[in-house]
């Protein structure tokens, strides 16, 4: 081993800087516990992927929602959530993670951000409602006021300014590849041996406590040491990195995975500190639960490779196969079941789709999942907003088609299947049956609302039902129309983007080992704990819940170093 050269020493040490080690940071300051981040990024990138993120969360009856008039409470919530996890009888602390985000989302999620100047926008959001089995059942999906960039800029504003921040050291480009351990013989024993414990008597099971972590300082090289009393893992999933990971535990039930995989999560969300907590007992589990996105395409200026954007897939474009053919019986559709969508799409021997629409539909429902091109929402620039929401996003939208490889533009069906098939991957384009699949749900549309019998327009209709949605939704578009052109046909992959599994934790946020046992000294939040119990999400989101479990873990986490109650 390399000789150290640098050592570090604090009350607690935290392995990432995204949203929950900052939250966990943030608390224990508050009781006036020294803190060291140690976070692999950049110090531009400090916030990890919920600084880039669209900046959407979930809660449970807010003064937004009754304002609109929405009854909601924790019992519904958890029944919804329940229906889209599908938790199987093992799955006790998931369970319980969930039971305790929906019963203290407004006093541990809500009011801590709202009292870090973090506002939300007054019209509450309705995603993930469901297809086969209900999802939300009402609007609960809150955007921050800024996007996730403003999360994260307020955040660090209050940070910053702390009357202890001289208590916190932040330490830029430190990779952290290893935990360090004391075992000892029993509870009741005070004889400690660094890493080499052994005992013939199988009636005594060391028992670890973890003092640390050791890593190198990637500006220098040099081997460094960080020593706690506490440390707590805050490194973020498995969806980043090389994608190895990701395809290494694909969920069984979808084939293999796709060749085409783009990366939408973070570049050092590579999973190495869940190999590490397992190297020390630590257990893992639910990593073949991934929440993936099935409208990304290639970003037009990556940091890193196979680097993705998450497109908002609107509502009145038609979903395609990889040959143009629209999918059924049950047409594919945003908002509803993205889980179902992208497991739809991986059985599918291409593995990619297209969505096909015009630009009538484009200025109005089209979106990006992130803040960077959401310009109006991440500059709170509400007269922008405004002109958005009646005029439409053309300056998004022709940024897109300028910069991104995935969009052809046409006047007509025929040029458009011709362009189509000039980016096609594997397979041809079958033009008749794309004409015949659009011509027949144009016609629907032509008899009128009361004819309607295709799944996608009398959901269309649903949506329109709801305030929030009319605004961002056309009124029954058809899309070759020649009043709304040009066509737009856009290439879209499956988007790897978060973990649902990961390091077992309990309600304290104190890592597990096999048995159940809390590893001393060691904690987990955000991502890499799954976001709560090693998978809180069981199979699927109801979306925002991300963001909010990475506060309730970190506050967590610091309320049970301080050895106090949240």
């Amino acid at each position: 081993m390399d000789k150290i050269k640098l050592e570090y020493k604090s009350d607690v040490v935290i392995i990432g800087g995204g949203l929950a080690g900052i939250v966990t940071a943030f608390e224990l300051l508050e009781q006036n516990i020294s803190v060291t981040i140690l976070e692999r990024d950049k110090e531009e990138n400090f916030g990890g992927l919920a600084k880039k993120s669209f900046g959407g969360i979930m809660f449970v009856n807010t003064p937004h929602q009754r304002k609109m008039g929405i009854r909601d409470t924790p019992e519904l919530a958890l029944s919804d959530w329940k229906s889209f996890a599908q938790f199987s009888p093992d799955d006790l602390l998931p369970q319980q993670w969930a039971k305790f985000y929906v019963e203290r989302s407004i006093d541990v999620i809500f009011d801590w951000l709202t009292k870090r100047d973090i506002t939300f926008l007054p019209l509450v959001n309705w995603p993930e409602r469901g297809i086969f089995h209900p999802g939300n059942s009402i609007p609960r999906w809150h955007i921050a006021w800024g996007t996730g960039y403003a999360i994260i800029e307020s955040i660090l504003n209050h940070l910053n300014r702390h009357p202890k921040r001289s208590k916190l050291t932040i330490l830029f480009e430190h990779q952290v590849n290893e935990l360090l351990i004391e075992e000892f013989q029993s509870p009741n024993s005070n004889d400690l041996t660094i890493k080499s414990f052994s005992n013939k008597d199988e009636s005594y099971k060391p028992i670890k406590r973890v003092i640390g972590c050791a890593g190198i300082d990637e500006r220098t090289g040099e081997r460094f040491t960080a020593k706690s009393d506490h440390l707590v893992v805050a490194s973020g999933g498995i969806c980043g990195g090389d994608l190895s990971m990701v395809r290494k535990n694909w969920y069984k039930s979808w084939g293999t995975p796709p060749k085409n995989l783009l990366n939408g999560s973070h570049r050092f969300a590579d999973g190495m500190l869940h190999n590490e907590t397992a190297k020390i007992g630590g257990k893992l589990t639910h990593l073949d639960k991934q929440w993936h996105y099935a409208a990304g395409i290639f970003h037009p200026n990556p940091q890193h490779e196979l680097e993705g954007l998450s497109l908002v897939p609107p509502r009145s474009a038609l979903w395609m196969d990889a040959q143009g053919r629209r999918f059924g019986p049950i047409p594919l559709m945003g908002y509803t079941d993205t889980r179902y969508v992208v497991e739809q799409i991986c059985k599918t021997d291409a593995q990619y789709s297209w969505l096909i629409l015009n630009w009538k539909i484009a200025i109005k429902e089209l979106a990006i999942s992130g803040c960077d091109y959401m310009t109006a929402f991440r500059y709170k620039k509400k007269l922008g907003l405004l002109k958005n929401l009646l005029f439409g996003d053309k300056l998004l939208v022709n940024r897109l088609i300028k910069e991104s490889k995935d969009i052809v533009v046409a006047d007509n069906l025929k040029d458009m299947a011709q362009k189509m098939d000039k980016i096609s991957i594997g397979v041809s384009i079958d033009r008749e049956k794309m004409e015949s699949d659009i011509k027949a749900y144009d016609a629907q549309i032509e008899r009128g609302r009361r004819y309607f019998n295709d799944d996608q327009l009398r959901r269309i209709a649903n949506f329109r039902d709801n305030r929030g949605d009319r605004m961002r939704i056309c009124k029954f578009q058809k899309i070759d129309d020649p009043l709304a052109r040009p066509l737009i046909a856009i290439r879209t992959f499956i988007l790897s983007r978060k973990s649902l599994g990961g390091i077992m934790t309990n309600l304290k946020s104190e890592v597990l080992d096999s048995e159940q046992n809390p590893i001393k000294g060691l904690y987990a939040v955000g991502e890499a704990a799954g976001f709560g119990g090693g998978g809180i999400h069981g199979k699927g989101s109801l979306e925002g819940t991300f963001l909010g479990s990475c506060v309730l873990t970190g506050r967590a986490a610091a309320f049970a170093i301080i050895n106090k109650e949240l």
